[in-house]
């Protein structure tokens, strides 16, 4: 497993007031996968990420990626850890690029840092792998956003990192350059076995990835994994020249169900059947399903805001 998170919990305090950024957070990231973790502004999605990264620590709970224990390590053990363990992608590629340098520059300066004895052709081996080796000589302005995020994630990959992090990776490039990227995602992904976990609001992306975790309010509340019968599909058809597939019909959604039984539901399917809050919900077994409905004994609903502790729930959605 290359990535373990059970009930995450991250608190950011100021003089005035707190906030809870993760509530209880489980995650399982298999080695070798390629994911994506999409959700809404404040759901949590990029906190997550800096704290895979050790960019930033846990409140509570526990965090393990490639066997360390993120909350035990110490400062120099968490330098070390970002510096062999982990790559970011960043979204604004002011973090990533150094614009008066050229292309392999800005590719040797990590290698400097890790005192490779052979920065350029290493340079230029990792601008190649990512399919820009010909503007190895260019400058940051005179390259296109997308093959300056191709530079950026030859700079992730310097370290021989086991696990590649990307924060919003195609927010600033066209839907013909996200496709190119996330096509690149997945040939690192398995020429070189390296475990990559995406970050976005952007839900199309799917079609790119097989397993798509949606995180609500700082909890890990559906998934969704491609279908065979789109997988098969895939084997037959031009993927760039079919723009009919959506995230429905190349995947089905599931609702995680965490250690103490809790179960969130999209706040879309609650606001549909007269929810805005905590409700009272009827739960039958029925041939091994699961059946949610509204008891009608009990019609009224409050309009409170729910807790953390509520479950949402569809009545129509079984459970299997």
């Amino acid at each position: 497993m290359m990535i373990e998170c059970e009930n995450l919990v991250k608190i950011y305090k100021t003089r005035d007031f707190e906030v809870l950024a993760l509530q209880g957070l489980d995650l399982n990231v298999e080695r070798g996968e390629l994911m994506a973790i999409i959700g809404n502004s404040g759901s949590g999605k990029s906190t997550l990420l800096n704290m895979l990264g050790g960019l930033d620590r846990p409140s509570a709970g526990r965090l393990l990626v490639d066997g360390h224990d993120l909350l035990k390590l110490n400062e120099r053990q968490l330098i070390e850890y970002k510096r062999r363990t982990v790559g970011f992608v960043w979204q604004n590629n002011a973090r990533n690029l150094i614009p008066y340098l050229t292309a392999v520059q800005n590719v040797e300066v990590p290698l400097v840092i890790s005192s490779s004895h052979r920065r350029r052709q290493r340079a230029v081996e990792l601008l190649d792998m990512v399919g820009i080796a010909h503007r190895k000589n260019s400058r940051l302005q005179q390259l296109s956003g997308g093959e300056q995020q191709r530079v950026a994630i030859a700079i992730a990959l310097a370290n021989d990192p086991s696990l590649l992090l990307a924060d919003e990776p195609t927010g600033s490039v066209d839907q013909k350059t996200t496709a190119q990227i996330f096509d690149l995602f997945g040939r690192l992904n398995q020429e070189l076995g390296l475990t990559i976990v995406i970050v976005t609001h952007d839900r199309q992306l799917s079609r790119q990835v097989g397993r798509v975790v949606a995180i609500r309010d700082g909890r890990t509340s559906s998934e969704f994994l491609v279908r065979e019968s789109y997988r098969d599909r895939l084997r037959d058809l031009d993927r760039l020249g079919n723009d009919e597939d959506d995230t429905e019909s190349s995947h089905e959604e599931l609702a995680v169900l965490d250690r103490t039984g809790r179960l969130q539901l999209p706040r879309e399917y609650l606001a549909a059947i007269g929810i805005h809050g905590r409700g009272m919900l009827k739960a039958e077994l029925d041939d091994g399903r699961i059946i949610l409905t509204i008891p009608t004994e009990h019609p009224a609903q409050t309009t409170e805001t729910a807790s953390s502790e509520q479950a949402d729930a569809h009545p129509d959605r079984l459970f299997d």
